[in-house]
């Protein structure tokens, strides 16, 4: 029997809708630019070249609901709305219909970025890390199993901050849809069950401040809500 020095984390793990069991999470997989409209406002050419992604810890989970600290080493805390995938099958190499049956589950989520560190990080060439990868920067929903609602290409996706509607875009605006996604990652990891993939924000990412009130909704299953707290 194995002794550890420290006692080991807790697992990290995102409810379910309609059940006590839960998802035991093991990695965060996130889609930069994965919308048109916010590759523009970021700088980028929205051309379907193929995907790219960054991670955060499984650590950097939060739940919907909940109040988070304002990320130290940030002056300029931002919002991303997204759509977040939940494997539910291993899949490696598969093609776009193999990989759709890979799905569990959906949720609605939030990536919190460190904007300015990300963007200092992008202008010297150096990896997101500091500006993805933090502590409560994965805020997710429940998870909804796929069975329950079926496929989700089209329904619209929003965001407001303190009642004011700041990102507005719809699922079907995806440049690559959700058994793209699948697929293409599948080429280069064995996904697993425990996997999450948040698959990109649409137009509209801002700042927040300690005191706001984050609403974001997916069309149809999925409400999140979160309060920005004061800095640590």
């Amino acid at each position: 029997m194995s002794t550890y020095i420290f006692p080991p984390a807790p697992q990290a793990a995102v409810a379910v809708r309609g059940t006590d069991a839960r998802y035991a999470v093991s990695r965060i997989f996130c889609v930069g630019r994965n919308y048109a409209a916010h590759a523009r406002e970021m700088g980028s050419d929205p051309t379907r070249e193929p995907p790219f992604y960054f991670t955060k810890p499984a650590s950097a989970l939060a739940p919907s609901g909940g109040t988070i600290p304002y990320a130290p080493g940030t002056k300029n805390l931002h919002y991303e709305m997204e759509l977040v995938i939940a494997i539910g099958k291993p899949v490696f190499k598969a093609t776009p219909e193999q990989a759709g049956d890979a799905v569990w589950g959906y949720a609605a989520g939030l990536d919190m970025t460190r904007r300015d560190l990300q963007n200092e990080a992008k202008a010297i060439g150096r990896p997101w890390d500091l500006g993805k990868g933090f502590e409560h920067s994965a805020v997710i929903t429940e998870l909804v199993p796929r069975d329950q609602i079926g496929e989700l290409s089209r329904g619209a996706i929003t965001l407001s901050v303190n009642g004011t509607e700041k990102q507005r875009g719809d699922l079907s605006d995806m440049i690559w849809s959700v058994p793209e996604l699948v697929a293409n990652l599948s080429q280069f990891y064995h996904l697993q069950p425990g996997d999450l993939i948040y698959t990109g924000t649409p137009e509209g990412v801002g700042p927040v401040q300690p005191g706001d009130q984050i609403v974001g909704v997916i069309e149809g299953f999925g409400e999140l809500h979160l309060t920005i707290g004061a800095a640590e």
